[in-house]
């Protein structure tokens, strides 16, 4: 990924695109959005385009639970759809070396091209298994690998002094498009079937395409005039595993950033329409609000970390708020009780913070400046395990049950946080201050 040089001077107003946009001490919780028309733009685009992707991956998932009734088939579904996500290190370097726009353009197109051609084969009759599986793939090829672009434009379009308020900004569009996302998948499948749901999901693409289009006259987003790193993908990723290994904290950080990914985040992605149907007893809009209360929690710990600002035990909410978003989810996985079942899982969006944000946080505080991009990218391939992780949970819940595979990860996922509390106590006593 592009960085600058260990050794780079410190931007300047003349450097800043947006130091002569806002006023002096024009600041708050929307500055980012009103210092530059560019960012707005991104913005606006992000909220319709994960609005789409979180609709359609409830959508999707219904569809082939309830056409299938196989919980390894859904498992296979999900993989092929999170596959992409291998691609993340790639697509950082496609990101330094092409237009951004243009890449995001382009994802837009193909989201809207795949969710067009879903829409209207859901329309003409049933979608044969394979379709879906394909349309699954096509719908990651265009999220996962486009994330790089939009997390780098960020810095080009409102500069060093309203980085921080902006990336903020797009943490609150993610959580937003998770709560409404689902929830509005499943209104649409009670009212109108699954084809109304799967067209109207491609048409926030199309929305997502429009807000574009002022970035393609936008000077920051070329970045023409900033170093590029001419390393390959090979060297990055060699580099960023040779550092992590030589920090005892960061490859904490990861060990816990695969065994969450690899025990537990599988499940969120894949078996939600298995224990809404199977467990609970519910039809796809209740799958919708169940996921809104994972969507809501998210949203308010994400909500509360943020306005802790720099607090000195977020090595200790790391590992014990992990161990118990894991403890939820094996209670989750014994619940039969819809009330219940709804509040375990908005705690479990809300401690779901405490790993998702504290992740990539201490992963940046424990590494050099000069290999974070790398760093990064071994995070990205730790994170890219889910769908394989997600073939093999599948195949466990085949044959002993969803609600059992899912109590017994969630067992190993706590035990493995104990140990590593009682070996490596440094990293719940990190501070990062």
């Amino acid at each position: 990924m592009r960085r600058n040089p260990p050794d780079a001077p410190t931007s300047t107003a003349e450097e800043d695109p947006t130091a002569r946009a806002a006023p002096p001490g024009r600041a708050g919780p929307l500055a980012a959005l009103r210092a530059s028309r560019e960012f707005r733009a991104l913005w606006i685009s992000n909220v319709f385009f994960f609005g789409g992707a979180w609709t359609q991956t409830m959508v999707l998932g219904w569809i082939v639970f309830d056409t299938t009734g196989s919980e390894f088939l859904l498992a296979v579904f999900t993989a092929v759809r999170l596959a992409p996500m291998l691609l993340g290190p790639l697509a950082g370097v496609l990101s330094d070396r092409h237009d951004r726009v243009r890449l995001l353009t382009l994802a837009c197109c193909w989201a809207l091209g795949a969710a067009v051609a879903l829409s209207a084969l859901e329309t003409t009759g049933q979608v044969p298994y394979w379709a879906l599986v394909l349309g699954g793939l096509a719908i990651g090829l265009a999220q996962s690998p486009s994330q790089p672009a939009r997390s780098a434009l960020v810095l080009s379009l409102v500069g060093r002094r309203h980085l921080s308020n902006a990336n903020a900004l797009n943490a609150m569009a993610m959580n937003m498009t998770q709560v409404v996302g689902p929830a509005l998948g499943g209104a649409l499948i009670s009212a109108f079937g699954a084809a109304a749901a799967l067209w109207i999901s491609a048409g926030w693409y199309g929305l997502s395409l429009l807000a574009l289009r002022p970035l393609r006259r936008a000077r920051g987003a070329r970045d023409a005039e900033l170093p590029r790193v001419e390393e390959s993908l090979k060297v990055m990723l060699v580099g960023g595993v040779r550092h992590i290994l030589s920090s005892r904290l960061a490859t904490g950080v990861l060990g816990v950033t695969l065994a969450a990914n690899v025990l537990l985040w599988p499940v969120y992605q894949a078996f939600m329409p298995v224990f809404a149907q199977a467990s609970l007893g519910l039809d796809a809009d209740g799958l919708g609000w169940l996921l809104t209360c994972s969507g809501v929690g998210g949203l308010i710990g994400s909500t509360v970390i943020a306005a802790l600002g720099d607090f000195p035990f977020k090595g200790g909410l790391f590992v014990f708020g992990t161990a118990g978003w894991a403890a939820l989810w094996g209670a989750f996985a014994l619940s039969h009780q819809v009330a219940v079942s709804f509040v375990l899982m908005a705690g479990i969006g809300l401690l779901s913070a405490a790993f998702a944000v504290l992740q990539t946080t201490l992963l940046l505080m424990t590494t050099e400046p000069a290999v974070q991009g790398r760093a990064l990218g071994v995070q990205e391939l730790a994170i890219g395990v889910m769908p394989l992780s997600s073939l093999v949970l599948g195949a466990s819940a085949q044959y002993v049950g969803v609600a059992t595979t899912t109590f017994v990860s969630a067992l190993i996922l706590v035990a493995f946080l104990a140990c590593l509390a009682l070996r490596m106590p440094a990293l719940w006593r990190y501070r990062g201050v």
